[in-house]
């Protein structure tokens, strides 16, 4: 009965989600059906669009879920982006480093391990802020965030710059050897697939039929009444944190050997803020991850069509991602409310 209820109200959220974005769409002089045709065009409309809608997905998907540990673990992880920038900038370093010394394969291997180890440090001190420094951890990776696109900036203008200039398009282009293999021609790589794959996997068993994950459940629900029954707190919250640190940082690895192939300031590309949507959208079930993030994808993808062919900005993907979030969040709270769980 209770499942039913917080259905129909998630459903209505959605419903209602919809109807304020087609007046949105509307106010902007546009015809909500034209707009949403030309979104499923831009997204899938020829083999290279729809490739460059799972090569969106695979770092999206990966880094949500990393966030859903720390959620699970009820903290509000905004450091994503520095954990993101982070592993971007230990990768391209392990890659400069082994570059002229092993081969593509091995080399390509140890940069993305070096992006996950680099994440999961930048993670990790989020963590020791919050625990330790008793740093909200939204503040703590927020400024964190700063701090990791301050150093990109920095390496990218000062000693990794291109030799005799330096700009925001990034470092030196690594060469084809070094970049991960895509489908044909396209923009999607099957390894980040692979990886992304792996991640929702590895996240599906550890959270749901591991120790582990249980005890990050009721660190979650109940701080107090977890460490009261024994459960090592703070070892769990750290824990969530390098693991989410770990998978933000192989995407952001993924975003140099797969996407740019260089370092370049805004190496996350906003992922992070979008991975924060489609994980508050899952209400924590590890296995609604993929459905959404691929929705979140295609919904960016295609709105890139919208200023060729209507004139519109693309931005406006952006406000009905905000507007689905924010009414599923509103009828997850009106259902809370109407279970007598949340205090009037």
């Amino acid at each position: 009965m209770t499942l039913n209820r917080t259905l129909t109200y998630q459903i209505g959220a959605i419903v209602m989600a919809l109807v304020v974005t087609m007046i949105i769409i509307l106010l902007a002089g546009a015809s909500p059906i034209a707009v949403f045709t030309e979104i499923v065009s831009g997204a899938f409309g020829t083999p290279g669009q729809f490739a460059r809608v799972i090569a969106t997905l695979a770092p999206l998907l990966i880094i949500s879920c990393g966030l859903l540990f720390t959620f699970t673990a009820g903290l509000y992880n905004l450091g994503i982006e520095g954990q993101i920038a982070f592993g971007g900038i230990a990768t391209t370093f392990m890659l400069r480093l082994t570059q002229d010394s092993f081969p593509p394969a091995i080399a390509l291997t140890l940069a993305i391990l070096a992006g996950g180890v680099g994440g999961m440090l930048w993670g990790v001190f989020a963590g020791v802020l919050n625990i330790y420094g008793r740093i909200n951890e939204i503040f703590a990776g927020l400024g964190l965030n700063f701090l990791a696109d301050g150093l990109a900036l920095y390496l990218v203008f000062g000693p990794w710059k291109r030799p005799g200039v330096a700009s925001m398009s990034g470092t030196e282009q690594f060469p084809e050897s070094l970049w991960l293999p895509t489908f044909g021609n396209t923009d999607a790589s099957p390894i980040a697939l692979l990886i992304a794959l792996l991640a929702i996997a590895t996240t599906i068993v550890v959270l749901g039929r591991t120790r582990f994950g249980l005890k990050l459940r009721a660190v979650g629900q109940n701080l107090r009444a977890s460490y009261v029954l024994g459960i090592p707190s703070v070892r769990q919250l750290l824990s969530s944190f390098a693991i989410c640190g770990a998978f933000a940082g192989i995407a952001g690895a993924l975003q140099v050997v797969a996407v740019f192939h260089r370092l370049i300031p805004n190496i996350s590309s906003g992922l992070g803020f979008l991975a924060l949507l489609v994980t508050l959208l899952t209400g924590m079930n590890a296995w609604l991850l993929l459905p959404i993030a691929f929705f979140f994808s295609a919904l960016n993808i295609g709105s890139l069509q919208l200023p060729l062919d209507l004139n519109l900005e693309s931005s406006l993907a952006g406000v009905i991602q905000g507007t689905l979030v924010l009414f599923v969040i509103l009828g997850k709270g009106l259902s809370e409310w109407k279970r007598g769980t949340v205090a009037r």
